[in-house]
């Protein structure tokens, strides 16, 4: 049985003294430079604003030249020209061109072109996300005829076929599945079935590569994990891991970001998908805490135990990460000490002289100020899974006053890290060779004292192989007599 709801929506959009300056100063940018150019808040915006909710993604939709254009001739803006993106009155704004779209017969990617705000929304993924404001005249256009009507009944509905509409971009069933559980909102039949039919699947993991979305559900993980766990689920979770993946979606497809094995990239997109039961454990019949991920990963989605073993290292590289990020974004000081992680790393810098002449490359260039022990260590562990643990790192990532990037800003920080890193010379650290191999360290330990029964000694061997790696991280021309 099908429930009809009815969603209380604002008789008009109400702006902030803010907002109403920045729409303000664009149509004065129109009238100083005499354009006909009309200016439209498009999607989301416009949605949480009639619900009455607060937005700070705006996308300006321009109806008669790029982005790009509009703010290199207009407003003089020269950064993030490449993806039509300004600052103005400490908000983001997206500069994007009403567009239509026609099938090419010899491309499953339709021609895009300019087009009309009729031809616009109905490319778009839903009707809720269809509406445009006009900033000239301070309506609200609804060219579907139904995106209004649908936010008030609470539906859920493509604005073409749904089929059509999910096989141009299959992470729109993502995207509809997010949006049904951030609002509460009801799937429209047709779009459910659409989305659980065999070509649409078969389209979305070819896309993401990820075996589990063979299930519409996708996401009943939540009321299939142990109710014994702790901490126990947040209510919207269901939305926070959808909006995890799709993020690392999105970044892992941002070309000359990355370039990820077939397994990175379906690691990735699980460590994401699983990132909000990190930290979550339930205890098994013989009381053996045991990870809540690695739960999931075995008996709800079937996967093997090694890659429920790599997501989990992937998780806890990634809380290690984001103690490094600002040093290493800034190529400033650590203090090893404040890293609840580092406490043994520590222990060990302090126990090895550091007057060598000629420490490793980044101590040379940046006067000692950073110590290269901890990404060093971090990188050992997690090895070449070390880029997957970054980004998962930065969708948690906030920043001094406790705010959470967009895409764009992660994508900087990512880069400026990796650059780092490089310049670490830590890209490969894993693979280097120790300075001395067990049997080496074993004949040093028994010189002159007394001899060590076997069994003791594994714990020196890794005690020694620790100094001697912390030694190489700074020193990576030293030698084992050194």
């Amino acid at each position: 049985m099908t429930t009809t709801t009815t969603t209380k929506l604002r008789d008009r959009i109400d702006l902030t003294d803010n907002k109403r300056k920045i729409l303000d100063l664009l149509l004065a940018a129109l009238r100083k430079h005499n354009l006909k150019t009309q200016l439209r808040v498009a999607g989301g915006w416009v949605r949480d604003k009639l619900l009455g909710r607060d937005s700070e993604d705006i996308d300006i939709a321009i109806d008669n030249m790029t982005g790009r254009e509009f703010l290199e001739n207009n407003l003089k803006q020269s950064k993030h020209l490449e993806t039509g993106k300004m600052r103005l009155c400490n908000q983001w704004l997206d500069f994007v061109q009403l567009r239509k779209e026609e099938a090419d017969e010899n491309s499953r990617v339709p021609k895009s072109d300019f087009g009309t705000p009729e031809e616009d929304v109905y490319r778009r993924d839903l009707t809720i996300n269809s509406l445009f404001y006009n900033i000239h005249t301070g309506l609200v256009e609804d060219h579907t005829g139904r995106g209004i009507d649908d936010i008030k009944s609470g539906r859920l509905i493509t604005p073409l076929p749904a089929k059509t509409t999910f096989l141009e971009d299959p992470l729109r069933v993502l995207r509809a599945i997010r949006f049904g559980a951030k609002y509460g909102f009801t799937m429209d039949e047709e779009l459910k079935e659409a989305a659980s039919s065999e070509e649409v699947r078969v389209a979305l993991e070819r896309k993401i590569s990820v075996t589990y979305l063979s299930d519409f559900k996708l996401f009943g993980v939540v009321s299939a994990i142990p109710s014994s766990s702790e901490p126990a689920p947040r209510t919207n979770c269901d939305s926070l891991c959808l909006a995890y993946m799709e993020a690392m979606g999105n970044l892992i497809q941002t070309p000359g970001l990355v370039s990820f094995s077939g397994e990175q990239r379906r690691l990735a997109l699980y460590a994401a998908l699983l990132l909000p039961f990190r930290k979550s454990f339930y205890k098994d019949n013989e009381g053996k805490l045991v990870s809540v991920v690695n739960y999931i990963l075995k008996n709800f989605t079937k996967r093997k135990f090694k890659d429920a073993e790599t997501v989990t290292s992937i998780h806890r590289a990634a809380e290690r990460f984001l103690s490094l990020i600002l040093p290493l974004q800034r190529k400033s000081s650590l203090q090893l000490e404040k890293l609840d992680w580092a406490s043994e790393i520590l222990e060990i810098c302090e126990s090895i002289s550091l007057n060598d002449p000629e420490p490793r490359g980044y101590m040379q260039l940046y006067n000692g100020l950073f110590w290269s022990y901890s990404p060093g260590f971090l990188l050992r562990d997690i090895k070449d899974f070390w880029r997957v643990s970054l980004l998962i790192s930065l969708l948690l990532y906030k920043d001094d006053d406790g705010m959470n990037h967009d895409l764009d800003k992660k994508r900087e920080i990512y880069l400026t890290i990796q650059d780092t890193i490089h310049e670490l010379d830590l890209d490969n650290v894993w693979d280097e060779k120790p300075l001395m191999k067990g049997d080496e360290i074993i004949e040093e330990v028994q010189k002159g004292g007394p001899v060590t029964a076997k069994q003791d000694l594994g714990p020196i061997i890794r005690e020694w192989q620790k100094k001697m790696l912390t030694w190489k991280l700074t020193y990576d021309k030293g030698s084992a007599e050194e």
